[in-house]
């Protein structure tokens, strides 16, 4: 789904998996899809992901479990929700910072999640919350990373589409 925001975008784009080699990567930014893993239970499913979250400088955007991924790997932690979000929500934006430069709060969205980050690590700063779910978006202070729990891939994510557009507008400062 995201692949296909993004190319009704005009932008382009192509899926790799995550088991590709870092220097096989060729992208001026990279969106960590969500996924079925638990991130408790399953993220040796994820592949190839910590290299690359060690080794990129171009801009990464984690939904779901690939934000989830990001928390743990940089020392926060993530696991069972203690109230599980599965269709709409509501999320407020408490840091509109440039990944949610301009959207609306609150805005509905979409959630399809049994985990979520529970405590996120130093040097990040949380950008968004729901009334199940304190962390719905963050932005990590080193890196041009980001992370959201919801998923802006899905029509339903109200405004969804300005957020991949905010994020293809990072891409672009951190290409030149």
């Amino acid at each position: 789904r995201e692949w296909r925001v993004l190319k009704y975008l005009d932008i382009e784009t192509k899926i790799i998996p995550n088991t590709i080699d870092f220097d096989e990567i060729d992208v001026d930014g990279l969106v960590l899809s969500g996924g079925a893993p638990r991130i408790g239970t399953e993220s040796m499913k994820l592949g190839n992901t910590a290299e690359i979250l060690d080794k990129a400088k171009f801009p990464i955007l984690g939904i779901c479990v690939g934000c989830q991924y990001i928390a743990l790997h940089y020392g926060g932690k993530a696991g069972p929700a203690e109230t599980a979000e599965f269709g709409a929500v509501d999320i407020t934006i408490t840091e509109p910072d440039d990944i949610l430069d301009g959207i609306k709060t609150p805005f509905k969205a979409w959630e399809s999640h049994n985990d979520e980050i529970k405590i996120l690590p130093a040097d990040f700063i949380n950008l968004a919350y729901s009334k199940n779910c304190k962390v719905q978006g963050f932005k990590y202070l080193k890196k041009p990373y980001y992370g959201l729990q919801f998923h802006p891939e899905v029509e339903h994510t109200e405004q969804g589409s300005d957020i991949f557009k905010n994020f293809v507008k990072i891409c672009e400062k951190y290409k030149s």
